[in-house]
């Protein structure tokens, strides 16, 4: 007998909001959902009502970061702009103007040895890759550019995973062309290139277990490693999902599971430690599912941590999967 799907904890909904392109906690008890229409919705996860929602221009917001005082957004164009919390509202503090045509979401790096010191990764023309303080406004911007003559034809950035291994801080970047570069931030230079998975959308990857996943316009799934004395990426197994398309794959930090979500409204649920599937969730039926984000501790309302997911569908649904 076929095992059901689960049910998500609650769906949030309201008729202002539309479809959500990206996703944030903000300490765990609220929300944040940017939308197509180019507005971000603060959810009270205690109340489970929207509580605030403000336009931050007219392209579709495509990703969202919060940390303990600002709310950073990226807009499709590539705009970054910065917010600061006043009088439980957000008040813009600076944007730094985009020109990025593509769907790269920005990353942001928090430094695990100083937490005032954050890292926001956003793409830029070509195949260039800026790197901005968010604490810092003085700072100047770094710019990655892949320059080598030697290197294939890249085209665009399409995503990119900031991480820290043996205490120095490292970027992994997929391009258009499949090629993924590695750049040791604390020099700049790139150490690393490969060919790696076709089309690539969206990657993922986890210091600890060292192995990361990357998805895309296929209806494959990529494992990666890396071999640790000479940072080189190692390509591993590939998983096989019914439909191609992926928008988004996430390792929560337990290191239990990790999430895709599917341009065929699917969430899929695996296990990290054998890669195994353990759900299809089916919640999100009318377009792709364009965003997954973990809470980092449990949520109060529902005494457990909890994932949220939305998409084209114009609903955000929690769900409380393998805790």
């Amino acid at each position: 007998m076929a095992v059901l799907p689960p049910d998500p904890v609650f769906s949030l909904r309201c008729p202002e909001m539309g479809a959500v392109n990206s996703l944030c906690f903000h300490d765990n008890e609220r929300l944040l959902a940017g939308t197509i229409k180019g507005s971000v919705f603060l959810w009270d996860l205690q109340t489970n009502r929207s509580a605030l929602h403000f336009e931050v221009g007219s392209d579709p917001i495509t990703s969202l970061h919060h940390t303990p005082d600002r709310l950073v957004t990226q807009e499709k164009g590539g705009a970054v702009t910065m917010f600061s919390i006043s009088n439980s509202s957000y008040v813009k503090e600076r944007s730094v103007p985009g020109n990025h045509l593509g769907y790269c979401r920005t990353a942001l790096h928090t430094n695990s040895n100083n937490t005032n010191e954050q890292l926001l990764f956003y793409p830029c023309e070509e195949s260039t890759i800026g790197v901005l303080h968010v604490t810092d406004p003085a700072a100047p911007t770094q710019m990655l550019v892949p320059d080598d003559p030697q290197l294939p034809k890249l085209g665009s950035v399409t995503c990119f995973k900031p991480f820290e291994c043996a205490s120095q801080l490292f970027l992994l970047a997929g391009y258009e062309s499949g090629h993924f570069l590695t750049w040791d931030l604390s020099s700049g230079v790139m150490v690393d290139v490969v060919e790696l998975a076709p089309d690539p959308m969206t990657v993922d990857y986890d210091s600890l277990t060292n192995r990361g996943i990357v998805g895309g316009a296929s209806d494959k799934l990529t494992t990666f490693s890396y071999q640790r004395q000479s940072m080189q990426l190692q390509r591993g197994t590939e998983l096989c999902i019914k439909n191609a398309g992926v928008n988004c794959v996430r390792i929560r930090s337990d290191q239990k599971v990790f999430a895709s979500g599917g341009w065929d409204g699917r969430i899929r649920i695996f296990s990290w430690k054998s890669m195994r599937p353990l759900a299809v969730l089916t919640q999100h039926k009318q377009g792709g599912v364009m965003d997954l984000v973990y809470s980092s501790q449990s949520v109060a309302m529902w005494r457990a941590p909890i994932m949220a997911a939305a998409g084209m569908d114009a609903q955000i649904s929690l769900w409380d999967l393998y805790n």
